[in-house]
């Protein structure tokens, strides 16, 4: 399963904090880091309201998108970065100027909850030829069809699950998507989440990340910090590795017969016998190692004539019997 970390804008506008961010998700373990592009007199206008008020830095919400804008150099100085740390380079463009700044610098688009239904948009990331990735956070499945058929004949489209709620709680994430979906975009700020849906095979997972729960910015309550990215990722190819290494259990028992001879039980004497007693049950006690003859056949034996004197504790044996 691919692991993008979504750093997002918990960069907060600073270009030292974002690559930062791409060390720290690369020792983590991630497969790539996510950005997103925001040009405010692209995208926005001045009367776009706030979906979360966590800053007192900018007035307006438009304000707010200029704060988080790179210059054209910054994203290819990031996008080298992420290259550099063996990271795969996605981002999120918000309006048509971001993708024509960022094509060639990135290795696959990432389309938002928000502008699934952005035809215009979706077109041109389709012009660049490069692989997306489809949020289905606000959209049924027919705007999200909608939208593939506007990707047209891009090489790849993955096609997330996701609930645009922050954080989004269990019984919203909806993992019984993943049977027609190629993976999740994840909200929930927990690890569990991520492992369950690595646990169904789920072909790509996002989440977003953050340095510390008491950063400042708006998708905190959402993400993960960067030790548990860690966790995560070291969960995630654990789990891979059960799932594509199915057991035979015939052959494990067979595997597993230096173990049965020391755990299993073989049948004993409980007491000192002499010949011709009769065997009966309370004759038997059963210890290890399994060796001798299996407890599992002391039934074969009861009834039965030894021949010679035996020792308590004895294993019992064939030759000692008539």
């Amino acid at each position: 399963m691919k692991i993008v970390a979504e750093i997002g804008n918990q960069h907060n506008g600073s270009i030292d904090v974002a690559h930062t961010y791409i060390d720290a998700v690369a020792k983590a373990g991630a497969d790539a880091v996510k950005f997103q592009c925001h040009i405010a007199a692209a995208e926005s206008t001045l009367s776009e309201p706030w979906r979360v008020k966590f800053t007192r830095e900018n007035i307006s919400r438009y304000e707010y998108w200029e704060r988080m804008e790179f210059t054209p150099r910054q994203w290819i100085e990031l996008a080298a970065h992420a290259h550099m740390q063996d990271l795969e380079f996605i981002v999120s463009p918000f309006s048509i100027e971001a993708v024509e700044m960022l094509d060639g610098l990135v290795d696959r688009w990432k389309v938002a909850s928000g502008e699934v239904g952005n035809t215009p948009l979706l077109k041109a990331i389709a012009k660049t030829g490069k692989p997306v990735v489809l949020s289905s956070g606000m959209s049924d499945r027919v705007e999200l069809a909608q939208a593939v058929s506007s990707l047209g004949s891009v090489p790849w489209i993955h096609t997330l699950q996701c609930t645009s709620k922050y954080p989004c709680p269990p019984e919203e994430i909806g993992l019984n998507l993943l049977n027609s979906l190629h993976g999740l975009s994840d909200h929930s700020g927990s690890i569990y989440t991520g492992l369950a849906a690595a646990a169904l095979g789920a072909e790509m997972l996002e989440v977003h990340v953050c340095f510390s729960k008491q950063e400042f910015g708006p998708d905190v309550s959402s993400s993960i910090t960067i030790d548990e990215l860690r966790q995560l990722v070291e969960g995630v190819r654990w789990i891979e590795r059960i799932i594509t290494n199915p057991v035979d259990k015939d052959e494990m028992a067979q595997e597993m017969q230096p173990m049965r001879d020391l755990f299993t039980k073989s049948i004993t004497f409980a007491e000192q016998l002499k010949a011709g007693t009769i065997l009966e049950e309370r004759h038997f006690a059963y210890r290890k190692p399994g060796t001798g003859i299996p407890a599992a056949d002391y039934g074969k034996y009861l009834g039965r004539v030894l021949a010679q004197d035996v020792p308590g504790r004895a294993f019992l044996q064939e030759t000692m019997l008539r």
